[in-house]
């Protein structure tokens, strides 16, 4: 099956190395790309923390950049918001890692059980733009007291409308084997990644009407259009997993 993927580049290959793994054949079709701030990451860790959270691996390759100056920081506990991005917590080198389950608002309960045994220090929540509001939402909701250090920016790619345009007459990639075979489905990770998705898709509109957007989470299938959305199916678990059952 010919399967897009829309994540950023890095996180992208990941996914299409395991799809291939699976028989699929993947189109790369990155709708954004990061900015990472590492002054804005220092700067965030020298006030007092009890903790830090993430809710995406891109904090974590953020924090990369950081070199020696990350040494003090890695007895810190880490709240990461699921599997993919305690991994990455881990390979840095922190040493105290929780994964949270998949979603901000299991992350925030866990949080709420942190709290219960260190308040002597606000939460640090290692975040990006544009970012779901569910887990500063989940803190508030528990009267947990937090910091938000945006440390990284999503910025949209300028190519993704023309990479749209080859993969649905699919050429895109170099992928010639498939040539002429339209992509089956694609892979919506965000609600954001799902805007930009359907923004640059605007004109293709026949093209999407066979295609399957498999969504990670129910929010991000909101930011499907409605002309579209009996089309969608949303994993059982937000983790990329549970999102491939549905290929």
């Amino acid at each position: 099956m010919r399967v897009v993927v829309t994540r950023p580049e890095l996180s992208a290959r990941r996914t299409a190395a395991r799809l291939v793994e699976l028989g699929h054949a993947p189109v790369l079709l990155p709708m954004s790309q990061p900015v990472h701030k590492p002054d804005a990451a220092i700067a965030a860790l020298r006030a007092r923390h009890s903790a830090l959270a993430m809710t995406s691996a891109e904090a974590i390759r953020t924090l990369a950049h950081l070199g020696a100056a990350l040494a003090s920081h890695r007895s810190t506990p880490v709240l990461a918001v699921g599997k993919a991005t305690a991994e990455a917590a881990t390979a840095i080198g922190f040493e105290q890692v929780v994964d949270g389950g998949g979603s901000g608002e299991q992350l925030a309960e866990i949080a709420a059980g942190h709290r219960r045994s260190d308040m002597t220090a606000p939460l640090l929540y290692l975040a990006g733009k544009p970012r779901s509001p569910h887990f500063e939402n989940g803190l508030a909701a528990r009267g947990i007291g937090f910091r938000t250090a945006e440390i990284y920016e999503m910025i949209p790619t300028n190519h993704a409308a023309a990479t749209l345009r080859h993969a649905l007459t699919g050429i895109a990639g170099g992928d010639r084997d498939n040539t002429g075979q339209e992509p089956s489905a694609v892979l919506l990770y965000s609600k954001e990644t799902a805007r930009l998705f359907f923004t640059a898709a605007e004109t293709h509109g026949e093209a999407l009407a066979s295609m399957r957007f498999l969504c990670l989470s129910d929010a991000v299938a909101t930011a499907i259009p409605d002309t579209f959305r009996r089309h969608a199916m949303i994993a059982e678990q937000p983790d990329e997993e549970h999102l491939f059952r549905l290929l």
